[in-house]
This record gives C-alpha cells, sequence and structure tokens, in this order.
C-alpha cells in the first residue's frame, strides 16, 4: 500500500486549535477532494528566497519547490508584475509588444528545430494543447506515458496521469510503461529496455486497431521516482515513436528552465529534439504561465484547421513575468548554481548513504533530486512507511520535502535555484538527524 504524504483528519486532534480550525473551514469550503501535505500540516503566510514563514515567524527551508525556481517572492519578478499590472492587461487578440518580446526570448534557449511557442496559463492546459497538436498532426489518437506519470488535472490530461490514484481512470487510448528505472535494471541497457517497452506498447496499439499519436514523458521522471541516468538514455524510445508514425511530447514542467544543472531543459541531457514541449510552474517563479514550444511544421495543420484562443494565456503581466523570470535565470546564474550545489548535495547524501543502509540509491540532475529508502538493499524492497517518517520527521525540523514513486518511497527534493551550501548543510544536518530516528544506522 502506498504511504500518502498527506494530512489525515483522524489526527486532527494533535493540531493547534487555530490550525484545527482552518482546517475545518477548508473541509467545509473546498469540499473534500483537496489534500494537504504532511501529518501536521504547514501554515505559511509569507516566502523569501528559500524560505517560508509561519504566522510566528518560524522559518521553513523549502527543499521541495521547483515553482519557485528564482526563489519566493524575488524582487525583480514582483517588480516586473506591478509594473505591467498598473498599466495593462488583456488578452492575445490585440496586437502587444509584450508577448512577441517574451516569445523571441524564450525561443533563442531552444534548438533552432523549434521555432513556435503558444501560451497557456497551466502545465495542464499545456500539455492538453500539446495533445491535440499531436493527433491532429498525426491523426493518430493513441497515447504513451510510464506507469506512475502525472501530466495534469484536465480530463484529457489526468486520463494521462496514472500517480493521481488508482481511482483515476485512464483514457481509452492511452498505454502505459514501466518507467526506465536504472535501479532495479541494473546491468542492463536501460535505454533498449524502455525502448522496447514502448515498442511493445506500439504493438499493443496496432493490435486493437489504434494509431499512435505520441510518447509523452516528463524528461526526469518525476512522479515515477526521479530517473536521470544515463544521460542519452531516451533517444532509442524517440526513435521508435517517430518510426510508428507519433511525435515525441517532453513534458519540462519540473525539470526545465536550468534545474538539471547542465543544461536549459531535461530533454537536452538525451541529445534529441522533440516535437513538442510543454512548459509551465518555474517558468512565471509562481504566478500561473505556461506554454508549448513545437516544431513548425508540427503545428501547421493544426493551425490551418483549428484557431486557438485562451483568454489569459500569453497576457502582458505574464509576458512581463516571464522576462523577468529569464532575467534572474541569466543574470544570477541559477543554472550553473544548480549545477554547482547539486553536486555538493550529491556528495552529502552518499556519505548519509555510507552510514544508513536505509538509502537504497540516490538519482540526481543538478537540483533535482530522487534518494530511494528501501528496507533492504538486496531485495531492494520499497519503505514507504520509512520515507513518510523521514518527510515528517524532516518537517518537524521544519525543513520541507516529499516523497514520489509507486511506493512513495523515494524522497524527492527539488529546492528553488537560489539554493547555497549552507542551505545543502542545513538540510543534510536535519536529514542526518532524522534517518538516525527513523532507520539507525
Amino acid at each position: 500500500m502506498t504511504i500518502i504524504n498527506a494530512y489525515n483528519p483522524a489526527h486532527e486532534a494533535h493540531l493547534a486549535r487555530r490550525e484545527r480550525d482552518m482546517v475545518a473551514r477548508r473541509q467545509k469550503l473546498l469540499g473534500p477532494a483537496y489534500r494537504l501535505f504532511y501529518a501536521n500540516p504547514v501554515h505559511v503566510v509569507r516566502g523569501e528566497g528559500v524560505w517560508l514563514y509561519d504566522p510566528e515567524g518560524n522559518a521553513y527551508l523549502d527543499v521541495y519547490n521547483n515553482v519557485a525556481c528564482a526563489g519566493h517572492c524575488h524582487p525583480h519578478v514582483v517588480a516586473a508584475l506591478a509594473k505591467q499590472a498598473s498599466m495593462l492587461n488583456t488578452h492575445t487578440r490585440y496586437l502587444h509588444e509584450a508577448i512577441l518580446d517574451y516569445a523571441e526570448r524564450l525561443l533563442r534557449y531552444f534548438p533552432a528545430e523549434i521555432a513556435h511557442v503558444m501560451f497557456t496559463c497551466t502545465g495542464s492546459e499545456a500539455n492538453d494543447l500539446a495533445l491535440r497538436v499531436a493527433k491532429t498532426h498525426t491523426g493518430g489518437t493513441g497515447i504513451i506515458v510510464t506507469d506512475f506519470a502525472y501530466h495534469g488535472v484536465t480530463e484529457i490530461t489526468a486520463g494521462m496521469s496514472p500517480s493521481l490514484g488508482s481511482a483515476m481512470t485512464l483514457g481509452e487510448n492511452v498505454c502505459t510503461v514501466p518507467a526506465p528505472d536504472g535501479y532495479r535494471c541494473q546491468g542492463q541497457n536501460i535505454g533498449a529496455v524502455f525502448a522496447q517497452r514502448v515498442r511493445d506498447a506500439i504493438g499493443n496499439m496496432h493490435a486493437r486497431g489504434i494509431k499512435p499519436a505520441a510518447l509523452l514523458v516528463d524528461t526526469i521522471f518525476s512522479s515515477d521516482g526521479v530517473f536521470t541516468a544515463p544521460q542519452g538514455f531516451l533517444a532509442e524510445a524517440v526513435d521508435a515513436i517517430h518510426e510508428a508514425g507519433g511525435l515525441f511530447i517532453v513534458d519540462e514542467v519540473q525539470p526545465g528552465f536550468g534545474r538539471t544543472g547542465d543544461r536549459m531543459w531535461g530533454f537536452q541531457r538525451h541529445g534529441v529534439v522533440p516535437d513538442l514541449v510543454t512548459m509551465g510552474k518555474p517558468m512565471g517563479n509562481g504566478h500561473p504561465i505556461a506554454g508549448m514550444a513545437a516544431r513548425p511544421e508540427v503545428l501547421a495543420r493544426f493551425g490551418q484547421s483549428l484557431r486557438y484562443f485562451n483568454t489569459f494565456g500569453g497576457n502582458p503581466v505574464s509576458a512581463a513575468v516571464g522576462m523577468a523570470v529569464l532575467d534572474v535565470l541569466e543574470n544570477e546564474k541559477l543554472q550553473d548554481n544548480a549545477r554547482m550545489i547539486g553536486e555538493y548535495l550529491r556528495a552529502g547524501l552518499e556519505s548519509l548513504a555510507r552510514c544508513y543502509p536505509v538509502i537504497g540509491d540516490i538519482r540526481s540532475a543538478g537540483l533535482f533530486v530522487g534518494v530511494e529508502l528501501v528496507h533492504d538493499r538486496k531485495s531492494m524492497e520499497p519503505a514507504g512507511n520509512k520515507a513518510a517518517r523521514v518527510v515528517n520527521g524532516l518537517r518537524e525540523r521544519r525543513v520541507l520535502i516529499s516523497a514520489a514513486g509507486p511506493s512513495a518511497n523515494i524522497l524527492k527534493i527539488r529546492p528553488p535555484l537560489v539554493f547555497s551550501k549552507a542551505n545543502a548543510d542545513l538540510f543534510l544536518t536535519a536529514l542526518d538527524e532524522t534517518l538516525a530516528e527513523v532507520s539507525p544506522p
């Protein structure tokens, strides 16, 4: 049974009165479908850099939030938002230079083959749009995703997000394949293994009379458990979907915008050029801006046969925010910081692994890290219960992370890109103390 990092109402007696009252208000006003992180939910009122603050002014180290890639409430981003909001905010059916300036600048980060960009408000919308484009271009309907993927919350993208839960019904023409888990495929060519799984899914589609439209992957496989190595392992699977007449769509909502350190985009680590790229979350440092970049030849038929309109996608305020985020990424060299601090953090985690056998594997690319906890390194049995205790133990030390994977046994570590060595040391010390309690060496 998967151990979910979520508040359990059965434990409400342990909450302070104020937070207990807030939980009751949430349930009354927002309904039963929402979830809170942590057995003891965190009440935050302010953010700055890598820190979140509760009403008493206690600081929590954010080692989880890829949304605020430039750091919470970065002054330059906030100023850009306020300035543009004080002048104009409207839709894209009027001429306005902001969206053009931003599109031009954003596309410079992509290979030359990617030359168009369309804007949405969320990553879910971006993935939804990419799927519509893929189906229009190929004439196919079959989509391949990984077993525990997450790609959004619209009806079509939720139907391609098995990580939403066992009650989530996948789309009729959606095929799932196991993620490229190099930890459990040791000694095998993980690229060849994953490509064969994709070919098997394509064969399954053909047997059911379904024409493939796309292979859709998050290039860090974050919900599946963070699979990063070896670089280049996706190339053969890309060839497989192209040979079948389908497109390769990359979901860069989580790994994009320099997080992997050595590259701006996760797909670049694999030496491939996708047909469609979706973006979101860190694109606006918390402001709701997202988008889809495309090869012109892939977008052509969709543009000729359908019109696209999104009231708020690409509005002047969002464009100004997006430009400001790129300013910060460049001026503060955050991609370089992700690489350097990521290496430092990994070294610290490897040191802890020598002390704690519960750490079975460490997988990382820049400041995106997965630490797999197991009951036994030989059996590799997932230790989801211990991961939940670690996550909640860190929360009590005012350090925030989460867990991923089908068994929720992979510690998911992805702090804002302004994370420093001092921040990493604080996290590593807290993790050491927590592991000593949860699974002593």
